[in-house]
């Protein structure tokens, strides 16, 4: 399985920001903890130690208050020793650039969607995006709670980063200017999806062209039509306001959006082990609340974008569904040539998947 990093994928941006004076000291005094000799010196020193978390989201959605829930767990439990500095909303990187900012250890953690994590731990992060795999939100988290997900995690300690958890978000839905019901429908959009080449094939297996583009640019691209549509879950699109320049949902929960927490490896294994236990017993309570609300928190924003009477709303049927899922069979033949069999085993396949 090639592991590499596309050059095209996830190159280094020329806009990441140059470290502050401020983050390069606490970077080279986190480096230094690694000696046990300075690890008195460390606990009594008045600087806490800087956690960045970064992500793309908005800060009211499961992921933007998980965030700020470990963010609140963390300084209480190491009793100010570690500072949480949440940036939301690609307020510090977009999609395509955090990745690079976290090998770099420009920042220390992030919660991308798995999706993205296909360029740093190979091709079987993609097996998550395969359409209509999971029947519902138990069926994925037996997945990624079980062998499968364990070992989606572990592959990404070859390129300096670990894995700490999984986090929810939902199923995902359409919208465009236009009722998208048959597959017909799809025919000539330019459907927006995240990078990921099952996410292209699925679209392509629907007649449409794939743009990849980073979340934050979506809404203005919608609006100034260089997009007609898109996939999301219905938190990202209220909070977004991607509802905004649309005119047509349609539910489909044709895919799972789900992210993973992830560290600068260095930088964890460096942490004074109290505090290593400390951050991963708050990110286990984290988890646990972000889990907890992601399902509620998309059935209310689906109420409230369908209820508005903004978006004339489609539920697909089960014919409609069957057609999709004939439409999109292609894209299980195609996958097979990037996802490994182990992981394919591994996955609730849906019946009639290609072999």
């Amino acid at each position: 399985m090639n592991t590499a990093l596309p050059a095209t994928h996830f190159a280094i941006s020329s806009r990441l920001p140059v470290p502050s004076r401020r983050s390069v000291v606490q970077w080279m005094a986190v480096a230094a903890l690694g000696c046990a000799a300075v690890g008195s010196v460390c606990a009594a020193a008045a600087t806490p130690i800087i956690i960045q978390f970064s992500h793309v989201v908005k800060p009211d959605t499961a992921k933007g208050k998980a965030a700020l829930r470990f963010k609140q767990l963390a300084e209480a439990r190491t009793g100010g020793r570690v500072r949480v500095e949440v940036y939301p909303d690609s307020q510090l990187y977009k999609d395509r650039e955090e990745l690079d900012a976290l090998r770099l250890g420009a920042v220390q953690m992030l919660a991308p969607s798995l999706s993205k994590l296909a360029g740093l731990g190979g091709d079987d992060f993609l097996a998550l995006d395969l359409p209509f795999l999971f029947k519902d939100r138990a069926a994925y988290r037996a997945v990624v709670d079980g062998p499968a997900g364990a070992a989606l995690l572990k592959k990404l300690e070859p390129r300096g980063i670990k894995g700490l958890t999984f986090w929810d978000n939902g199923f995902k839905v359409f919208t465009a200017n236009r009722p998208l019901q048959t597959v017909a429908d799809f025919k000539g959009l330019r459907i927006r999806v995240q990078a990921s080449k099952v996410l292209v094939a699925q679209m392509r297996a629907l007649g449409s062209v794939a743009p990849v583009s980073p979340l934050i640019d979506v809404r203005a691209d919608l609006q100034a039509g260089k997009l007609d549509g898109q996939e999301n879950t219905p938190t990202n699109i209220q909070t977004q306001g991607l509802h905004e320049v649309q005119s047509h949902l349609t539910i489909s929960n044709h895919g799972y959006l789900a992210y993973a927490v992830i560290v600068n490896q260095l930088f964890w294994e460096k942490l004074p082990a109290d505090i290593r236990a400390n951050l991963e017993s708050a990110m286990r309570d984290a988890t646990s609340y972000e889990n907890s609300i992601a399902e509620a928190d998309n059935l209310k924003a689906l109420d409230r974008l369908t209820s508005g009477g903004q978006l004339i709303t489609h539920t697909i049927t089960p014919q409609e569904a069957a057609q999709w899922r004939t439409a999109m069979q292609p894209v299980y033949r195609e996958a097979r040539q990037w996802i490994s069999p182990e992981m394919l085993a591994a996955l609730p396949l849906p019946q009639g998947a290609p072999p």
